[in-house]
């Protein structure tokens, strides 16, 4: 990474290049409820918005998302469907927070019009399609079979992205997904959706002309084919989840040669794919026991979630 792109969006004193940024007013809202006892409480819910994708000036999808990085999502979207190649020439992303639109325009005309009618609906919360063209490049590819992950990088990364204030924390119903490198978190993005997310950390990637092979992939969702096919287009060898895993998700982790380790919270994980990447250098009993797993289920703690009752 060269020394304007690592400083550029780098949040002050965090260590990541780009991170969530909870306190935004227009990725949150104030909700009021009652509890099991009818007692009434405050909650911090996630804003959810349509946000509709223009290639060229044609329709393609309308996404739910928070809204926050709107052009990185409608590049990434289109770069992990096969819609636009890496050395396809952009000239524009427009976007229009009124109209809750983006429009990503391309030196060349595309040809996305075939791929819309090949459309399959994925397993993917919310609203995530492929496309079965998403394949072509798929067993073409080949990741770095000399990339490594150690188990001691594993374990601070794990610290380092729980200890960074994000959307879960405050709201949860929320995915994050994080780029990182050796035992460095880089890039933190989070939607409604786990594809929103991987497509921003994508579209990211694309425009600061970063390359995956030396990249480790970590994502609070499951482990699913869509997640492993995503992660395989970006060329990055190592796919890390708290969440566990499919089956088709672990067969073509196999078929790709990519690492694949799931369940990963405090000092434990299950590796299901690639484990000749690890190097298992982590002390155990030096390391803190009784350490606190952060809940799997997307919405985070009592605290987190930002509950106060009324007085």
């Amino acid at each position: 990474m060269s020394d304007r792109q690592e400083s550029a969006g780098r949040q002050g004193g965090t260590g990541f290049v780009l991170a969530p940024d909870p306190d935004d007013p227009g990725l949150t809202r104030r909700v009021e409820g009652c509890d099991q006892h009818g007692q009434p409480l405050s909650l911090n819910v996630v804003v959810e918005r349509p946000l509709t994708l223009y290639l060229n000036g044609t329709e393609v999808v309308t996404l739910m998302t928070i809204g926050d990085h709107p052009e990185l999502l409608a590049l990434g979207f289109l770069l992990n469907q096969n819609m636009l190649a890496a050395d396809d020439a952009v000239t524009a992303i427009e976007h229009d927070a009124e109209l809750d639109v983006v429009v990503v325009r391309t030196r060349s005309e595309s040809t996305y019009e075939q791929k819309l009618k090949r459309r399959i609906r994925t397993s993917g919360c919310a609203q995530g399609t492929i496309f079965a063209d998403l394949m072509e490049r798929f067993d073409d590819i080949r990741l770095d079979a000399a990339a490594e992950l150690r188990s001691s990088w594993l374990h601070s990364l794990l610290q380092q992205i729980s200890r960074q204030p994000s959307l879960y924390q405050k709201a949860g119903a929320i995915h994050g997904c994080v780029l990182c490198q050796r035992d460095r978190p880089l890039v933190y993005m989070e939607d409604v959706g786990r594809h929103n997310a991987v497509d921003k950390i994508a579209g990211y990637m694309q425009q600061q002309g970063l390359g995956g092979r030396d990249k480790i992939f970590y994502t609070t969702g499951r482990l699913t084919s869509e997640m492993v096919i995503k992660t395989v287009h970006m060329e990055i060898p190592i796919l890390v989840s708290r969440s566990g895993f499919t089956a088709w998700g672990v067969e073509l982790a196999r078929r790709a040669g990519l690492t694949l380790i799931g369940r990963a919270k405090g000092q434990r994980f299950v590796v299901l794919a690639g484990g000749e990447r690890l190097r298992y250098d982590l002390d155990l009993d030096s390391t803190a026991s009784g350490e606190h797993d952060e809940p799997a289920d997307g919405q985070g703690s009592r605290r987190n979630r930002g509950i106060a009752r009324k007085r």
